[in-house]
């Protein structure tokens, strides 16, 4: 049994990983389509991966037995029969195309899709959000401590002096 995925796999997380597991539970043979930057811009917005990122992402997957570049963003029969697949999976959630139609409305229709379940509490999108966060309160400095002048001075012309903050000089031994 051949089964078919796709997805943006962008930022790939554990919601990806169990996603394809499961995917993979239902069948011997795991195809996984990723979109292009192209078509995930088009209908979502600009990936945070290349997509070439994203294939080498997706291909270290263990449940992953083949990657096919550049899928179409809207699933169809002909995809499915293309690489010989039985039916295809995706997630509990919708998956809309610009205009607003599923994109799995054809395979859906004609019998060949399987959900699986969502990893609750995980999602590119939140990821995107928490690591924005996280910069917007790196680079507050109201209530950074501050360094005195002499000290910063110092850092930047002594090569034996190590930051107050990580311990570390400005030289690192490096090998050949």
């Amino acid at each position: 049994v051949r089964v078919w995925v796709d997805g943006c796999f962008d930022m790939v997380h554990f919601g990806h990983a169990n996603a394809l597991r499961q995917a993979k539970k239902l069948g011997d043979y795991l195809i996984v389509g990723v979109h292009s930057d192209e078509e995930i811009s088009k209908h979502k917005g600009p990936p945070v991966m290349t997509e070439e990122e994203r294939y080498k992402m997706v291909r270290a997957v263990k449940w992953v037995d083949e990657v096919v570049e550049a899928a179409p963003y809207v699933t169809t029969i002909e995809t499915l029969d293309q690489y010989n697949c039985d039916f295809c999976v995706h997630g509990d959630d919708i998956t809309m195309t610009a205009d607003g139609h599923d994109t799995y409305s054809e395979v859906k229709n004609g019998g060949r899709y399987k959900e699986c379940k969502r990893t609750a509490g995980v999602s590119t999108t939140d990821l995107v959000g928490r690591m924005l966060l996280l910069t917007k309160t790196h680079h507050d400095r109201e209530n950074e401590a501050q360094v005195p002048r002499d000290q910063v001075e110092e850092l930047r012309e002594n090569p034996q002096a190590r930051s107050p903050w990580t311990g570390v000089s400005q030289f690192l031994p490096t090998t050949q």
